[in-house]
């Protein structure tokens, strides 16, 4: 196994059966290495976010987490960063966006979000998911101006689709992500998460998340159109998963009982066989 191949192994098996891993399997093994350290970043900072200790505790865990960060960018990575360090200079991976996202981790520990307005939403989204993009178009090999733009659309389409899906988890430990005025337009008090999703006016507040994540979609979908095909499999494939997991949410309904959505192999193959292959 040579050194490439060996970095992100620990990421590599924690994304291992999604369609994340599916998509960067499709990446050249340099590409691929530099996707899974960025992929292990999220994920440490995400665990911080969710785990249930004390929030002050918390805090200062990402706060380490933002030196570190300056300290890689100074030429001084920590440990856990020296791998990261790598993708930073082949790729030129910029600051603020690692920044970002833990600043979007934070939005989650402050204190659990619960009905935020459209804005807030929408900060949270472009922090946990477009920055992440913006990371990664870069490594995928697309200029500047269309990587922001396709990390902007795509991002958001997949993490509200996500929203939708993790309702019930969310509702779980206490996080409610649909926001206030869709919430309110249906009369739906801003009550406790599991409250809220015993509504029965639910599914007509999630129907315009949905339809936001769809026009998202729409708009990832025609830069990746014009851009070159081979630099753009790995995002079309992980859009087109998505697009049937919303498809999937959408025909099942947001009201009780409610099952994981899944896509099937064949459904996977075919999305395989039409985007990735070259």
């Amino acid at each position: 196994m040579t050194a490439i191949e060996a970095n992100g192994q620990l990421a590599e098996k924690r994304a291992s059966g999604s369609s994340f891993y599916l998509g960067m399997k499709l990446l050249p093994p340099a590409q691929r290495a530099a996707v899974f350290e960025i992929y292990s970043f999220c994920r440490a900072v995400d665990d911080v976010a969710d785990d249930p200790g004390p929030r002050g505790t918390r805090r200062e865990q990402l706060q380490q987490w933002r030196a570190d960060v300056d300290d890689l960018f100074a030429g001084n990575p920590p440990s856990r960063l020296r791998n990261l360090a790598t993708a930073v200079r082949e790729f030129k991976l910029a600051r603020e966006d690692f920044l970002a996202i833990i600043d979007g981790m934070e939005m989650d520990v402050v204190a659990d979000i619960r009905a935020p307005d459209w804005a807030t939403l929408d900060l949270y989204c472009d922090r946990v998911a477009s920055a992440v993009g913006r990371l990664c178009t870069p490594v995928f090999g697309m200029g500047k101006a269309d990587g922001i733009e396709l990390a902007h659309h795509l991002g958001r389409a997949l993490q509200l689709t996500n929203i939708l899906r993790d309702l019930d988890e969310d509702a779980g430990i206490g996080r409610l992500y649909l926001p206030r005025e869709e919430l309110s337009k249906q009369g739906i008090p801003l009550a406790d998460p599991t409250t809220v999703l015993s509504h029965p006016k639910l599914t007509e507040a999630c129907l315009p998340v949905a339809a936001r994540a769809r026009g998202h979609f729409e708009h990832a979908d025609a830069i990746m159109q014009r851009s070159p095909r081979r630099i753009v499999r790995t995002p079309r494939v992980m859009g087109e998963v998505y697009k049937l997991k919303l498809d999937g949410l959408l025909k099942r309904g947001w009201l009780p009982p409610r099952n994981d959505v899944k896509v099937g192999r064949l459904q996977l193959l075919w999305i395989l066989a039409r985007y990735a292959l070259i």
